[in-house]
């Protein structure tokens, strides 16, 4: 089955449009959703309720911190984010607010983990930044791999039966095979907001039978997506970080 993996939406609705029209064109036959489809971005409703549509097709979705912040408040965030955040909870309603409260933090499928954060303690919403990051996730789980976001730059980790680690930026459009003797972690890159130099949309393709990992960058309409935020009062600097993918 192929699956297409989508993380940190951030109620961009041209990103995530793009990338899930994206994702269709290339065969997608099951969507994975890794959380915060909320914050930053000026289209919470639309984000959510998308992504309620898409589960009740057979998407699989767990929660992000984000998400978790509308839900309950107990999130500590720098001020931009809380500010999106308070903007958020008065555009949602109670039935969105459901949604997003009542995602798991982890799904186990076969193999697989889908988790926001990373594994070893998930509500602690820990940043994968390092080899040594991904080998306390790895450790934490017997998945062979595990699919996280969080930190909105791509990156693949793997950890041999002896525990030596490799890790590596994938390449957009070019196919990974995921060796079945080790354990592996892709960090998905944001969907609606990148923070490695590029602004295009990232989201990820996995075969799930020859365990074959592709990242797909997609550009959209930024202008669009950066005057929503402008528009509707949110912080500037939030519009304007999606141009440089910072």
């Amino acid at each position: 089955m192929r699956l297409a993996i989508f993380a940190d939406i951030h109620a961009n609705r041209q990103a995530f449009s793009a990338c899930l029209d994206a994702a269709r064109s290339r065969g997608a036959e099951r969507m994975v959703l890794l959380g915060d489809y909320v914050g930053y971005g000026a289209d919470p409703e639309w984000s959510v309720d998308t992504a309620i549509g898409l589960v009740d097709a057979g998407a699989l979705a767990v929660r992000g911190n984000h998400d978790n912040a509308v839900a309950t408040g107990s999130e500590t965030m720098n001020a931009e984010a809380q500010a999106a955040i308070e903007w958020t909870r008065g555009r949602l309603g109670a039935a969105q607010r459901r949604f997003l409260s009542g995602l798991p933090l982890t799904i186990n499928e076969d193999d697989r983990l889908y988790v926001h954060s990373e594994a070893s303690n998930p509500p602690r919403w820990r940043y994968v930044q390092s080899a040594a990051d991904a080998a306390r996730s790895m450790i934490a789980t017997p998945a062979h791999v595990t699919f996280c976001g969080h930190i909105h730059r791509p990156g693949l980790y793997s950890m041999s039966s002896t525990a030596k680690m490799t890790s590596f930026v994938p390449v957009s459009g070019v196919p990974v095979q995921l060796l079945k003797g080790r354990q592996w972690l892709a960090v998905l890159g944001s969907v609606g907001q990148p923070r490695d130099g590029d602004p295009a949309a990232c989201f990820v393709l996995f075969e799930t039978v020859s365990c074959e990992i592709t990242y797909c960058r997609v550009p959209y309409d930024v202008a669009t997506a950066a005057k929503r935020i402008r528009d509707n009062g949110l912080p500037v600097w939030l519009a304007d970080r999606l141009a440089v993918g910072r």
